[in-house]
């Protein structure tokens, strides 16, 4: 899951970057300090993995992962190529979601871009530039199938798809809210790759104080703002991230329990993403490795399978699942399938989230 953390300059994103990934962004009180995206990974937490390894005694626990990639703040103009936009919006192409961190918090001594703090106003700024971009690209694409549309009827229904997404890109509507007639309709509207169409997540970075007290008047007008969108909203501090993120699990629990806050920026974030985008988690447990793998709701189990080899696909012969609470209740995998706990899935099964599973292939 690669997530691309975009804003205005001087809002937090690398702080925030930093402290999701420990990694070593350059930061500045001026804009455009980033010009290439920084890139970092970051562990998925999960607790069921622990309580694998012990149960198998697994030599090795490998977590699910969001790759991050901070991306340099955009700013007015940036469709037309003002502070490297175009560079910048290609950066966006390869991320399969957004993370865009708002500011809600005064500070003088941090500088706005804008002179002053205005979450909606910022959230416009970037969407204008995105929407701009795709409508370049729209009409580009247009251009070409116009003239293939006089003598063929699917070019003439792509031109038609197309037109409506124009219509709607002009009013200022983001790509991700339009609704389509049909399945086919969508298929075609996803495979344009418009970058507003891409899912959003807004990050409303806050100080301390109004973090621990739930949000504050910036974060009240984020809110009422993308209930029109398809979009999710966490509230996150990157100041309390980044203080959290040099301390052991022990430390950061204790920390956050103090402040009375239920769990990390990452973990609320990783929640948020997995519900937007449909994703869940399967599982593999053995004394060598205790794993997690990321898929789509819905996929089945030989394309699940597939994530870990292409070979675990090409020659499935089936599934055995378990269900995590049962197997950890049963304490093994052999008192669970004495159990009848673990079943024998084909290939039309539908993986679950906390499935365990083994497969049996042939290659």
């Amino acid at each position: 899951m690669k997530l691309g953390i975009v804003g205005l300059p001087n809002v937090g994103k690398g702080t925030l970057f930093n402290a999701m990934t420990m990694g070593k962004a350059e930061m500045a009180n001026y804009p455009f300090c980033t010009i290439e995206p920084n890139k970092g990974i970051a562990a998925v937490p999960d607790k069921r993995l622990d309580v694998l390894t012990a149960l198998y005694d697994s030599e090795k626990t490998t977590p699910a992962v969001i790759e991050f990639f901070d991306i340099a703040g955009l700013v007015k103009g940036a469709g037309k190529g003002e502070g490297l936009g175009n560079k910048f919006l290609s950066h966006i192409r390869e991320v399969d979601a957004i993370l865009h961190v708002v500011r809600c918090f005064d500070d003088e001594n941090i500088v706005h871009v804008d002179g002053s703090v205005d979450p909606v106003r910022d959230i416009e700024t970037i969407n204008f530039e995105l929407v701009f971009s795709d409508l370049e690209i729209l009409e580009r694409r247009m251009a070409k199938t116009a003239k293939l549309a006089k003598n063929s009827k699917d070019a003439a229904k792509e031109m038609a798809i197309m037109e409506k997404i124009k219509a709607e890109l002009e009013k200022g509507v983001n790509a991700r809210v339009i609704e389509y007639d049909t399945p086919e309709e969508a298929a075609f509207a996803e495979s344009l790759e418009l970058l507003s169409a891409k899912p959003v997540i807004y990050a409303a970075n806050l100080d301390e104080d109004s973090f621990i007290a739930g949000g504050n008047q910036y974060t009240d007008a984020l809110k009422e703002y993308v209930k029109k969108e398809n979009a999710g909203v966490i509230f996150i501090c990157a100041k309390i991230e980044e203080e959290i993120s040099e301390l052991t699990p022990e430390e950061r629990a204790e920390f956050l329990e103090d402040l009375g806050v239920d769990g990390s920026g990452l973990d609320r974030l990783v929640t948020e993403c997995y519900s937007l985008l449909g994703l869940i988690s399967y599982l593999t447990a053995g004394p060598k490795e205790s794993r997690a793998w990321t898929i789509v709701k819905g996929t089945k189990a030989p394309q699940a399978a597939g994530k870990i080899h292409s070979d675990f696909e090409k020659g499935f012969i089936r599934a055995e699942v378990v269900k995590y609470d049962d197997l950890v209740e049963c304490g093994s995998y052999n008192a669970a399938k004495e159990k009848g706990l673990v079943r024998s899935e084909g290939k039309d099964y539908v993986v679950k989230d906390s499935d365990v599973i083994l497969f049996r292939f042939n290659v």
